[in-house]
């Protein structure tokens, strides 16, 4: 058998293939560095058009918190003349249409911001309830109000402030 043939075969086709592997090599960590580029840019180009509707949802959150805030109930919606059980329904209505016109924010913020902001409303409800249910509805609202105004102030933070304080500190992660 003679081996010259063969060798001459080798000696083209193993520089061939040392040029093909490394070219094919060569390209593939380009390709994959390429497309890592590209989700990186689709990436920022996202969190830049993300961030400001984040930040509104948030803005939002804050406005419904200090809305939903007892003091800030009783400021709007007792008037003169009016029962306990109609400032009861009155602020729950509240309360309750405050959280149906801002519950498509969740989409924009994160679950657990999201969740102590439906904490305080329930805790707020809880303290409305809680005092309604010691008050006769048909006395004055007045006397409905101070028990509200009361207990509020009693607590060390309101459910408002303390939902108000998480949300600030997760705005404050989304820029370090």
């Amino acid at each position: 058998m003679d081996i010259h043939p063969v060798l001459e075969l080798l000696k083209y086709t193993i520089p061939s293939l040392v040029v093909f592997f490394t070219a094919f090599f060569a390209i593939r960590y380009f390709l994959k560095n390429e497309e890592k580029r590209i989700k990186y840019e689709v990436f920022i180009n996202h969190q830049k058009s993300l961030l400001p509707m984040r930040l509104q949802a948030y803005e939002r959150a804050s406005l419904f918190l200090e809305r939903i805030s007892p003091d800030s109930l009783l400021k709007r919606f007792h008037t003169k003349g009016m029962t306990a059980g109609e400032l009861h329904s009155k602020l729950l209505t509240a309360i309750r249409t405050e959280f149906e016109h801002n519950f498509s924010q969740q989409i924009y913020m994160s679950h657990q911001a999201w969740q102590m902001i439906v904490k305080a409303k329930e805790n707020t409800v809880k303290i409305i309830n809680t005092q309604a249910s010691n008050i006769k509805p048909d006395v004055s609202a007045i006397l409905l109000s101070k028990a509200i105004l009361e207990e509020y102030i009693a607590i060390e933070k309101s459910p408002s402030q303390i939902a108000l304080e998480y949300i600030k500190n997760e705005v404050r992660q989304l820029f370090l």
